[in-house]
């Protein structure tokens, strides 16, 4: 009936923050509550889907403010899901995602999960000296934005990173590719276009970049993304392979926010939540919860000079009439 954090068990952070994401989305615990219960009591330690569905039911008894994730953190461990140390949250997410699939033993609860998150893109590379041109449809669970351009210059928004992912690169020089058709190697068009998007879209802000030091460095400018998301409105007719009936569903409503604070080797995960039955914005830091306006979703958006403040890592869209 309300929000409920999750103690911090040792560098668990980003687990939390992503499980926030996970059980404050009712349309992901609708398939969470069908799941299969595993029939031997060592089966159900190890089954991510069943242990998620446990926390989910003690978060909801209503008795703490907070609630321990022991047991499924255990169960994660001994699917090689380290304990105590930093994790990456787009990594984790999928990690966390694939277990979930793998475990789910029911095939058409494995298929609405994939609705609910599996992006489909078509890779597209086109020779430039002929009509060869080679086509291939992909999965993806989010869509991996650079926020530099290819000069190292700051995108200004998430449209402009969302633009310029789906913007076509030549591929010349040492990067050309060998043609079937003109029997060497060309100078080639690689693209990517979108196909099919889910019930929740998850975007990736790629603020961590390595230098040529071998060091991982984070990009906290700022950088804008919007309430309302609109993809017909965002991408061009030629970075799209969809019909009308398709793009009619293009339309998001922001529903979480993973946020990083502090640097590369020493940060901090959080989550902002917009819930979906009082339609208010939480703060789910660890153990500590509380709502919060806009506005302190939009501190979010990083600044430069605040290296160590918290910037939005990965946003989840959710939309607004799914199918």
């Amino acid at each position: 009936t309300e929000a409920v954090g999750l103690y911090n068990l040792g560098q668990s952070c980003c687990l939390n923050s992503l499980l926030q994401a996970f059980l404050m989305n009712i349309r992901f615990t609708r398939i969470l509550r069908r799941i299969r219960v595993p029939s031997s009591p060592a089966q159900r330690r190890n089954n991510v889907p069943y242990q998620m569905l446990l926390l989910l039911e003690k978060m909801q008894s209503g008795k703490s403010k907070a609630v321990d994730p022991i047991d499924l953190a255990c169960c994660l461990s001994e699917h090689r899901v380290e304990l105590f140390v930093q994790h990456d949250a787009a990594q984790l997410f999928l990690t966390l995602w694939n277990l979930l699939k793998k475990q789910m033993k029911k095939p058409e609860l494995v298929e609405e999960l994939s609705d609910l998150y599996a992006i489909c893109v078509q890779q597209h590379l086109a020779c430039q000296k002929c009509s060869f041109e080679i086509k291939g449809n992909s999965t993806l669970l989010t869509l991996p934005l650079p926020v530099l351009d290819a000069n190292s210059h700051r995108l200004r928004t998430l449209e402009d990173c969302l633009q310029y992912f789906f913007h076509p690169e030549e591929l010349t020089g040492q990067n050309m590719c060998f043609c079937q058709q003109c029997g060497r190697k060309t100078t080639f068009l690689q693209s990517v276009k979108l196909v099919h998007l889910p019930d929740t879209l998850t975007l990736h802000l790629k603020r961590f970049c390595f230098e040529r030091s071998s060091r991982t460095h984070k990009l906290s400018h700022y950088l804008p993304f919007p309430q309302q998301l609109d993809l017909r409105e965002v991408l061009a007719e030629s970075q799209c392979q969809a019909d009308d009936s398709e793009k009619a569903t293009w339309q998001f409503e922001l529903f979480a926010v993973v946020a990083h604070s502090g640097s590369t080797s020493c940060g901090h995960y959080c989550a902002y939540i917009r819930s979906l039955t009082d339609c208010k914005w939480y703060c789910f830091n660890d153990s500590e919860v509380c709502q919060v306006s806009w506005d302190d979703v939009k501190c979010t958006y990083g600044h430069s000079s605040l290296y160590w403040r918290e910037t939005a890592y990965l946003l989840f869209y959710m939309k607004k009439h799914p199918q």
